[in-house]
């Protein structure tokens, strides 16, 4: 096994971890709260370093990034472990698996490089699971995709602390966070976590230089309320930025929460015209089809940028970083630069 960083030891050979918020304090021969992070003999070791449960091929779309190498492919990568348990959970399945799963291979850092080249693609994806608790092979293959020129992103849930994401930062392009409620309650309830962790590190990443959008499942009867809403969207103005995208995606039951409808999509356009009403220029629908909500328009002349049908991605009205109909600036990634 591959021996972790973040983390010091104490007394019994027991060992406190700093990845994430969470911050275990894992006795011998047992795990954090993720899975995947092991105390053996008193060294704490990433367990999950280098195995893979997931890889493809995707539209940077799908994760989602909208203002991130639009209408590139992103090589995606998963693997097992996660430090929130979320009733929702899709990915269930690799999230909650054990570290003797048959669906985990080995993969090595260069080569899951060579195999993103060799796809054609413009950036490296960690992503299906959480990718803190892949942070060592996280940041070993960010060094060498920079390298290469890739970019690099986290499809993040926003737990991990703050002195991990700085070490990460400089091998990190985009941090795609999910805020999934605006209540501590909700955290604490559905995620088994806490919200302002994940507050602080998505205030961080915007500080640090990394591009943030944030994604929100809107829940029925959850998180969905006006006043809920309304606070989430002013604090990501306030501390990211008007600029920041955000995504309302749409629920659909799942896992432990089958006791409930998908979310009305009337609902989903109240929280998107809102946003704007609140001065957010880049509000985004998703899980909604092909609705008129995914695609960019210009926030100043509402001149239609780039029109997106699925994972089919058309630039309208861009004339590179301004709108070409009133000249607006648009603020986006299209190509990546390492120093």
């Amino acid at each position: 096994m591959h021996q972790a960083l973040m983390y010091s030891r104490g007394v019994e050979r027991t060992v406190d971890c700093s990845l994430c918020s969470h911050r275990c304090h894992i006795g011998l021969a047992r795990q954090g709260i993720c899975g995947v992070r092991v105390n053996a003999g008193g060294v704490l070791y990433a367990a999950s370093y280098g195995r893979v449960s997931s890889e493809a091929i995707d539209p940077i779309e799908k994760k989602p990034l909208f203002h991130f190498l639009p209408g590139t492919l992103s090589y995606s990568l998963g693997s097992i472990g996660c430090n929130f348990h979320c009733q929702n959970c899709q990915n269930w399945a690799i999230s909650r698996a054990s570290l003797k799963s048959p669906l985990l291979r080995d993969l090595a850092p260069e080569v899951g490089v060579e195999r993103a080249l060799g796809a054609a693609c413009s950036s490296v994806s960690w992503t299906y699971n959480e990718p803190t608790m892949w942070y060592e092979y996280t940041l070993d293959m960010g060094k060498l995709a920079h390298a290469r020129g890739l970019g690099t992103v986290y499809v993040t849930n926003g737990y991990i602390t703050e002195e991990a994401l700085r070490e990460l930062a400089p091998s990190l392009d985009a941090f795609r966070v999910d805020i999934k409620a605006f209540s501590d309650q909700f955290y604490r309830t559905v995620c088994g976590a806490k919200l302002q962790p994940v507050l602080d590190a998505a205030a961080l990443a915007r500080e640090l230089g990394l591009h943030v959008e944030t994604v929100t499942l809107v829940i029925p009867g959850e998180n969905d309320s006006v006043e809920e809403m309304d606070g989430l969207i002013t604090w990501v103005i306030e501390h990211l930025g008007a600029d920041t995208p955000m995504h309302f995606t749409r629920f659909h039951p799942d896992y432990r929460m089958r006791d409930r409808g998908p979310t009305p999509v009337e609902t989903l356009e109240r929280i998107y015209e809102r946003a704007r009403a609140l001065g957010l220029r880049y509000p985004y629908l998703g899980n909604v089809g092909d609705h008129q909500y995914q695609n960019t328009y210009c926030p100043a002349c509402h001149a239609l940028l780039i029109e997106r049908n699925g994972y089919t991605v058309r630039v309208r009205g861009l004339d590179g970083h301004r709108c070409a109909a009133c000249g607006e600036a648009i603020e986006y990634v299209s190509e990546i630069r390492h120093p």
